[in-house]
């Protein structure tokens, strides 16, 4: 196992290690509730952290997180529907048409 990040909270840990998981990369939350000591030690020391269980997959990870934390900025027009949509957006908000190929 290998230390991938510390995450500022428990919801945004949970979600990056079961976006990791589903995209092939085992990956375990540690520190879960240790924000319940904070004040007894430094509250940097009691952030969850993701951990990868093989080794192997860091590099791999590293990336796929850094890919979850930074989406792609887009900006298109809605075929269906013609609003703009601006973001990482992959379907159109007001019609629900997907984003053109």
């Amino acid at each position: 196992m290998k230390r991938l990040t510390t995450a500022p909270n428990l919801a945004l840990a949970t979600l990056w290690a079961d976006m990791l998981c589903q995209a092939g990369v085992p990956t375990t939350v540690q520190r879960q509730y240790a924000s319940s000591i904070a004040g007894e030690v430094p509250p940097d020391q009691t952030l969850p952290e993701l951990w990868v269980q093989d080794a192997g997959q860091f590099e791999q990870a590293r990336t796929l997180l850094h890919q979850l934390r930074h989406p792609v900025h887009r900006r298109w027009a809605c075929p269906g529907c013609r609003e703009l949509i601006d973001g990482p957006f992959e379907q159109c908000w007001n019609c629900g048409t997907a984003m053109p190929a």
